[in-house]
């Protein structure tokens, strides 16, 4: 049975419904590797490493932060119930200050995978639909 062109484009506009559909907006989750000592991280934990307030991991490493860019804004909204925009002036702040630089970006869940996968002193956050079995949840984000 041959598809027309009628029904191959309905099927890429169904497809591209859902892939945008709110219901795939699920758990985020801040992960590290597999390897790491840490086990779990709590709320404040979590939030003072991403704001740069902590520095190094309950073992005492030094911990390297990267964030994925199109996940920021719900991210920081779950984790803090702050805007980006809220986000943004603080770090800039921090910036000018000089105290201390925001985590490194990425642009995608799979960069940030990959980041964390490299290293066991790396955080991150993907949603929970990329997790991978060789990195470790450190804590779940609710949608």
């Amino acid at each position: 049975m041959s598809m027309t062109p009628r029904v191959i484009a309905l099927f890429v506009i169904l497809l591209a419904v859902l892939a945008a559909s709110p219901a795939r907006a699920g758990h985020l989750v801040v992960i590290t590797h597999s390897d790491s000592a840490i086990h779990t991280l709590s709320r404040e934990q979590v939030s003072r490493i991403f704001l740069g307030r902590l520095k190094l991991l309950p073992t005492g490493e030094r911990v390297t932060v990267v964030e994925v860019g199109p996940l920021r804004e719900r991210f920081y909204r779950r984790l803090i119930g702050r805007d980006i925009a809220e986000i943004n002036a603080y770090w800039a702040r921090l910036q000018f200050s000089g105290r201390t630089q925001p985590p490194l970006r990425l642009a995608s869940d799979k960069d940030a995978l990959a980041a964390v996968l490299a290293e066991r002193n790396v955080i991150g956050y993907i949603d929970a639909d990329m997790l991978d079995p060789r990195a470790k949840v450190l804590f779940r984000l609710e949608p």
